[in-house]
């Protein structure tokens, strides 16, 4: 009990890549994670997958087919750049600010994007992050959440050839926006838990330094994205402020009630390989293309199942 097996896996990892899975704001859902194993001396990089059209920004951004080094001057067109201000907010800090971006592709380019980052970063890990749990989805749920990201994600990383693949969840809960059942989630956790591949769950200490960092990225996000900010780690960051219930968060929430509570502020942590052989469809997408094709499979598979009926939780 006083070991966790998700540090554990990490123990020999000197170089560790972060990687958002669902594009726009999920490579913060893993800063607190990497502050941490920076601070452990691991040399530490983040990644995500954009959601931005990479195309527009200048050539010399592109450092292999498909990866895109995102530096704190690079420019883009309008206020929404994830990545970027990410890079801003690390150079702030004084922390190595490159952020590698993916263009939103299907599977087959993402796994060869990943290929060329990680054999030119010489990865011993991939920590891929998800804020929220629609990762944790195998495909006959009540409802996906919005899958098609994360599941490309999950496929192209399940295929690179570096040691340690993990996955990451913060923000248990939030996907109740887009229809997910937690008590499904849950059950999810059940499975991969009887088949070894949950590694344990884990608070992010809310007085921590990891914690005022994560929320200052957060706060430097907002303020650099009117309009656009980001809802999800809105919550995760109110969480980890010791408050809890309908919290005003301001932005987009659209008056909708939130509940913020202390499960938002933990990690649900998974062995890669075991999460992808949960998977009811990740064999059908892994010879896609783009995200259209990526959709289109996941509607194909729904239309053919009879999903979980949705469960209320019980207490």
């Amino acid at each position: 009990m006083m070991r966790s097996p998700f540090f554990e896996a990490l123990a020999d990892a000197e170089r560790v890549l972060i990687a958002g899975a669902g594009g726009g704001f999920d490579v913060y859902a893993g800063l607190p994670l990497g502050l941490a194993l920076a601070a452990d001396g691991r040399t530490v990089s983040y990644a995500n997958l954009s959601l931005v059209n990479l195309y527009e920004l200048d050539k010399r951004v592109w450092l292999e087919p498909g990866v895109a080094a995102v530096t704190p001057d690079v420019a883009v067109p309008g206020d929404y750049f994830p990545e970027g201000t990410l890079a801003r907010w690390l150079a702030l800090h004084g922390l190595p600010s490159t952020v590698y971006a993916f263009p939103r592709t299907g599977v087959r380019p993402l796994r060869r994007a990943y290929r060329r980052l990680a054999k030119r970063l010489d990865l011993d890990a991939i920590v891929l992050v998800d804020g929220g749990t629609d990762i944790l989805m195998r495909g006959d749920e009540a409802a996906l959440g919005t899958p098609v990201e994360d599941a490309t994600s999950v496929a192209a990383v399940a295929a690179t050839p570096v040691a340690t693949k993990m996955v990451a969840s913060i923000g248990f809960g939030i996907d109740a926006y887009h229809g997910v059942n937690h008590v499904q989630v849950l059950e999810n956790i059940a499975d991969l838990d009887r088949d070894g591949a949950f590694l344990g769950a884990f608070s992010v200490p809310s007085h921590g330094r990891e914690a005022a960092l994560y929320r200052d990225a957060v706060e430097h996000a907002r303020s650099r994205t009117p309009g656009r900010e980001s809802i999800v780690h809105g919550q995760i960051s109110a969480a980890l402020s010791g408050v809890a219930g309908d919290i005003d968060i301001g932005g987009r929430t659209g008056g909708s009630p939130l509940f913020v509570n202390p499960l938002m502020a933990m990690y649900f942590t998974f062995d890669l390989a075991g999460l992808a052989a949960r998977s009811l469809y990740l064999d059908r997408i892994r010879s896609t293309d783009d995200m259209l094709q990526v959709s289109q499979v996941i509607e194909s598979f729904r239309d053919e199942i009879e999903p979980r009926p949705r469960v209320v939780f019980p207490h």
